[in-house]
């Protein structure tokens, strides 16, 4: 049985929108032309796909699992579309991607505003945050992680700095203060300002030093969740407050002006550095295609 690609995309409209008038003001279809399209597929495939009253349309389940199964097939379509209209064309478009908050800060900045320069048709949309999410659930393009949070089936790119560590600072008048640790396990006895994950896990403070690896479970009067908040931390750790982690690259600015100074520098963990992660099992919008080969361009200029 072959249903028509309009009625589909009709009900697919609809049923995200919650209704036949806010369907149509996303679809550019009438609502009374989007009704037509539904009561048609309906009629072919022999079941109610929506349950319409007064107030609402809501899928049915029959209309939940089509519209489950039609959403991600309905992409291929699009970018197929899109591919094929982008030939010979400067790339345009929107690019959107879901990126943790230190991506935000460290990484993008010095990719993102080369990159519009050169692709001035591409809108790009970043959605900064530290839950990890189902990009495409998400209605993102691709999204930025570290390799121990890269879902599989996912095509993954290098995209900034290849080694990264996690740091250490404190402000002058605080070491004065509670004196300069000298071993991981020193900070037991020292004030730390934590992290949070969204999940509610902490952020661990781990170390490394000639093989020797030590995780020490320290304890603080302040604990913000990581991202937005968190150069409260930075703030109070310049203020005196405590002992503050993060990336070195996110502290460096204050290195380098005083306002902190560097802890246990010798047992500062490296990491990889991030990638750009995106549904290898599915075609690439021409402006995702175009964001992967600046990165991969930029990356051989380095």
């Amino acid at each position: 049985m072959k249903a028509n690609l309009a009625d589909l995309n009709a009900f697919v409209s609809v049923a995200r929108a919650g209704g036949f008038r806010d369907g149509a003001r996303t679809s550019g279809v009438s609502a009374s032309g989007l009704s037509e399209a539904v009561r048609r597929l309906e009629a072919q495939l022999g079941v109610r796909l929506l349950n319409r009253t007064t107030r609402s349309v809501v899928p049915t389940e029959a209309g939940e699992r089509l519209l489950e199964r039609l959403t991600p097939a309905l992409s291929e379509v699009e970018a197929a579309i899109d591919v094929v209209h982008g030939l010979g064309k400067r790339p345009a478009g929107t690019l959107k991607l879901n990126v943790p908050v230190s991506a935000a800060r460290l990484v993008l900045p010095a990719i993102v505003p080369r990159f519009l320069a050169a692709y001035p048709d591409i809108r790009l949309e970043v959605i900064a945050e530290e839950n990890f999410v189902d990009v495409l659930a998400a209605g993102c393009d691709a999204g930025i992680r570290y390799d121990e949070r890269l879902e599989q089936d996912m095509i993954a790119v290098p995209i900034g700095p290849r080694q990264q560590r996690f740091a250490l600072g404190a402000a002058p008048a605080y070491l004065k203060r509670r004196g300069r640790p000298e071993h991981p396990r020193d900070l037991l006895n020292h004030t730390c300002l934590q992290g949070r994950f969204p999940s509610g896990a902490t952020v661990g403070w781990e170390f490394e030093r000639d093989g020797e690896v030590v995780k020490v479970d320290v304890t603080g009067p302040l604990t913000v969740t990581v991202g937005g908040a968190t150069d409260l931390l930075v703030d109070a750790a310049i203020a005196g407050t405590g002992i503050v982690p993060l990336f070195e690259d996110w502290l460096r600015p204050h290195f380098e002006s005083g306002a902190l100074q560097p802890v246990l520098e010798p047992w500062w963990q490296r990491f990889a550095g991030p990638y750009l992660y995106y549904p290898g099992r599915r075609l690439v919008p021409a402006p995702l295609r175009a964001f992967v080969d600046f990165i991969k361009a930029s990356a051989d200029k380095v």
